[in-house]
């Protein structure tokens, strides 16, 4: 991975020009394989996975993806050097692409174990982390991160923890565009409240030209995205991918200079049914838990509403995911 995109040739093909934020509960390789479908080139990432996940439980259920993920990114959650240098090298050696290191989680599960977004009060212990993660692996360690805490919204904050933690050897940020407030506000209302604030990740990148900057935060349309393609070198889309993830399909044209995809609605599904018989058969893994990311595929198109009922009908588990495909593309 060319971690060096200063040129427009590089912007093109740089692998954080359009990718998929982790999401916690939605990004899981399911997720993840339905996405490599619909964009060849997207970079794709992991929910977040804690040091200790990887330390003291089970790696493979942690770790295990399918190899047309590729590029994928794994996110770690920590904030001890020592443990996010192992977990690092585990997903180095698992084959992943880059290492990112979550700085941005508001949540207070995440507070109580000292890593998220509170991490950003501790520039010098992330620069600290990044290093450790950056001497055991050769793949890019990046890291995802907040432009303030709470209401403090002074530039110089963010600007001076991006200054410190590249001194460790990170040259990727992903930088989402509102302050996270770590009392009072859920998850979801951290994703909504704190307003977006565009213009300061504009500011890093011309304060940093040197450094990777891609943004992240409500970013819904091509029109957003194309506009701030214009300011920094990435964007990073969340809830819009998963809940519309057709999208996806115009990513490779529009963004990476690529043939566009090729499949149709039915094929990308075809190609879903394939996966879910290959998961039940190698892992046991029943169809449902696979459907349920692929509930927005027909988003906005006729008959989508009966459709996606089909998919995510409970009484329907104990049919095959085949049998189920022919029932939600039969005409009422």
């Amino acid at each position: 991975m060319n971690t060096n995109n200063t040129d427009k040739n590089q912007q093109v093909t740089s692998p954080w020009r359009m990718s998929v934020a982790p999401m916690l509960d939605w990004t899981d390789r399911h997720c993840r394989y339905l996405h490599r479908l619909l964009s060849r080139n997207a970079l794709l990432y992991t929910e977040m996975v804690t040091t200790g996940a990887l330390l003291h439980g089970d790696v493979p259920r942690h770790l295990r993806f399918h190899e047309q993920e590729h590029p994928l990114a794994l996110q770690l959650g920590g904030s001890e050097p020592a443990d996010l240098a192992q977990a690092a090298r585990l997903g180095a050696q698992w084959g992943y692409d880059e290492i990112n290191l979550n700085c941005g989680c508001p949540s207070e599960r995440v507070q109580r174990g000292a890593f998220g977004a509170c991490l950003m009060h501790e520039p010098t212990l992330v620069r600290d982390c990044v290093k450790a993660m950056v001497d055991v692996v050769d793949v890019p360690v990046t890291v995802k991160h907040r432009i303030g805490i709470d209401k403090d919204e002074s530039y110089g904050f963010v600007r001076d923890f991006i200054g410190t933690v590249a001194e460790g050897g990170c040259n990727v940020f992903i930088v989402h565009a509102r302050n996270a407030w770590l009392k009072g506000l859920s998850p979801k209302e951290n994703r909504e409240i704190p307003p977006l604030r565009y213009d300061v990740v504009a500011q890093l990148k011309r304060d940093f030209p040197q450094l990777t900057i891609a943004i992240n935060g409500g970013i819904a349309t091509d029109a957003v995205v194309q506009e701030q393609l214009q300011h920094v070198d990435g964007v990073m889309v969340g809830r819009e991918a998963y809940h519309n993830p057709w999208w996806l399909s115009r990513w490779d044209e529009l963004y990476f200079g690529a043939a566009p995809s090729t499949l149709s609605h039915v094929e990308v599904e075809e190609a879903m049914v394939r996966y879910m018989e290959q998961e039940a058969a190698k892992h046991g893994t029943g169809w449902y838990s696979i459907a349920r990311h692929m509930l927005g595929l027909r988003h906005g198109m006729p008959g989508a509403r009966r459709w996606r009922q089909v998919w995510s009908d409970h009484r329907l588990k104990q049919l095959s995911a085949r049998e189920v495909f022919a029932i939600a593309n039969t005409k009422p």
